[in-house]
């Protein structure tokens, strides 16, 4: 039976779409600039894969044999989180923005939050989640309020302590927001950020939870439902999908987790599609500005990548690919508008150093042709990179 394993590795944009500049982002190149910035890449396994052949990156040779179909992918959603980018990569082409609060959220959110919730509100301003709790983190377990904060991403984010409201109740709070936001205010992802420690010492734990909203049906994910495939999500990949399509979801507390239970599960299953997001490039590295530990989860992933390949049988599709940047070089913490890496390989089969260039829906629409969905018509993006 076919199968299919296409792991995102959030955030390692591959160099700045035409119109980053209306998004700030003119010059963002996350492969690019993070090769620079440390004196050149180390991913030798990535190397051998034809990551090389992606865009030109210091210290990460092409090569004209490479066995991965390689290229960019370009976003025709307009945003730069990580709700436009998963859903174009299965079909769903956003033409318009999520909303965003550059000022904090307006009372006609705020209001019923905090009455529904019964509790009060900290911050309601953007911020960088590390920094806000540090900056509330006290006076939130001495009242009791939430900290809610949002940044450039369409995001509603409640922190709240383990030990001064229970996990239970902070989920309670999110699915209430999800519920009120909407219309106008139908913000891409609720996001339940809790953390620990004392003051001056807090830190976020692996009990993150996001409350998307659903995408469009159909997607690539429900065709393949449609045709009795079943799909795997690893990682957020369930939260970014608010379940749809899904049939079976594998939280994960870190890449490493993430990495062994898609390796786990290309070892066990006899047929379907693996889909995995790996988040730290994003959340512990390109937000923080920190090209070394960037290139250092990078690195991790690379040591890995053989034993992920090693679990892949004859005929099987693998695939890499990102959504959307974060350059952590650059002034900015936030995502950055920037082309998706794209290596496409199949177990047995040798690429010669194909070069290409599409879209984000390319990428599902190569799952949906390889895995034998049901035909997407013209509701759906994309065209196959590779076929059976």
């Amino acid at each position: 039976m076919p199968r299919a394993c296409v792991i995102v590795l959030d955030a390692v944009g591959a160099g700045a779409l035409p119109d980053a500049a209306e998004y700030g982002d003119e010059g963002s190149d996350t492969l690019g600039n993070v090769a620079r910035a440390v004196g050149g890449l180390d991913l030798p396994n990535l190397e051998a894969l034809g990551l090389g052949n992606v865009e030109p990156l210091e210290g990460c040779r092409p090569q004209p044999g490479a066995p991965a179909v390689a290229g960019r992918l370009f976003e025709r959603s307009k945003g730069k989180d990580t709700t436009t980018g998963h859903w174009e990569l299965m079909g769903v082409v956003t033409p318009q923005a999520m909303p965003t609060y550059t000022h904090g959220f307006p009372h006609d959110v705020i209001d019923p939050f905090m009455h529904r919730t019964a509790r009060g509100v900290l911050g309601n301003k953007p911020a960088s989640g590390t920094e806000i709790i540090h900056e509330l983190g006290e006076e939130h377990q001495r009242t009791g309020k939430w900290i809610v904060y949002t940044s450039a991403d369409s995001v509603f984010q409640v922190a709240a302590h383990e030990e001064t409201i229970p996990l239970e109740e902070l989920y309670e709070a999110c699915r209430t927001a999800r519920e009120l936001l909407t219309g106008k205010h139908a913000v891409g992802r609720v996001i339940a950020r809790p953390f620990v420690g004392e003051p001056g010492n807090y830190a976020r734990t692996g009990n993150r939870h996001d409350f998307s909203l659903e995408p469009r049906r159909p997607n690539y994910l429900t065709l393949l439902g449609d045709a009795g495939i079943p799909v795997h999500g690893v990682g957020k990949i369930d939260d970014i999908f608010a379940g749809v399509g899904v049939d079976e979801s594998h939280p994960t507390k870190s890449n490493v987790d993430g990495i062994a239970k898609t390796e786990q599960l290309l070892r066990e299953l006899d047929q379907g599609f693996v889909f995995t997001n790996l988040v730290e490039t994003d959340m512990l590295w390109g937000h923080r500005n920190d090209p070394e530990n960037f290139h250092r989860c990078l690195q991790d992933f690379d040591r890995r990548l053989f034993d992920l390949l090693d679990a892949l049988r004859p005929g099987d599709l693998f695939v890499l690919t990102s959504d959307h940047g974060c350059d952590p070089t650059t002034p900015s913490t936030d995502h950055s508008r920037e082309h998706a890496l794209l290596l496409a390989y199949v177990e047995g089969r040798n690429a010669a150093g194909r070069i290409h260039e599409g879209e984000f829906a390319d990428v599902g629409a190569t799952v949906n042709a390889w895995l034998g969905g049901k035909a997407p018509g013209r509701a759906l993006a994309g065209q196959p990179i590779v076929t059976p």
